[in-house]
């Protein structure tokens, strides 16, 4: 005797069965993307702050040397 069955709705189960893993694998992929970001911006903000820094410390030194060649 052969079972009859309708293997659409074996596949709708399959699928439901799946969700919580495919939810999982996208918050990974989700947090692994933020980290990339996450760190990409921070070697990007620190470089733009070194330059920033460097200027400012040129800024002084000519405020030095104008200060000295006043006095």
């Amino acid at each position: 005797m052969e079972m009859m069955y309708d293997s659409s709705g074996i596949g709708l189960f399959a699928l439901i069965g799946l969700l919580p893993m495919l939810f999982n694998l996208v918050i990974i992929i989700f947090v692994i993307y933020f980290i990339v970001k996450a760190i990409k911006f921070m070697d990007m903000k620190q470089k733009l702050d070194q330059e920033k820094n460097e200027k400012i410390d040129q800024l002084i030194q000519l405020m030095h040397q104008k200060n000295n060649d006043n006095i």
